[in-house]
């Protein structure tokens, strides 16, 4: 299927599809930018409730935050390498360096 000339690939989960260039092709809740991994984080890592999370992007469904939810816990090692990937640990790891290089002194 295509959306705004990008392929999008439909999931088995209601609500979440990988669409190339968005995301780098993580799984995101469709219509969206809100990548998988982003809303593990703020339930588990922030301690959030769906009901706060969708305070924070009110034009959601609270289906598509369970969905979301669900697709973590069948893929896990996906997200969680994802979570790894975009956390700040990571960027002060592998890129913090290459921005002092680049910054004027």
């Amino acid at each position: 299927m295509k959306a705004r000339g990008k392929t999008v690939h439909k999931t088995d989960y209601p609500h979440i599809v990988k669409t190339e260039g968005v995301n780098g092709g993580a799984a995101t809740i469709e219509g969206t930018r809100i990548a998988v991994w982003h809303v593990v984080g703020y339930y588990y890592e922030l301690g959030m409730s769906v009901e706060a999370i969708l305070l924070d992007w009110d034009y959601l469904k609270p289906a598509a935050i369970f969905s979301a939810l669900a697709y973590y816990h069948d893929n896990k090692r996906e997200i969680d390498k994802l979570r790894e990937e975009n956390s700040y640990e990571h960027w002060l790891e592998h890129h913090a360096h290459k921005a002092a290089q680049t910054s004027p002194q």
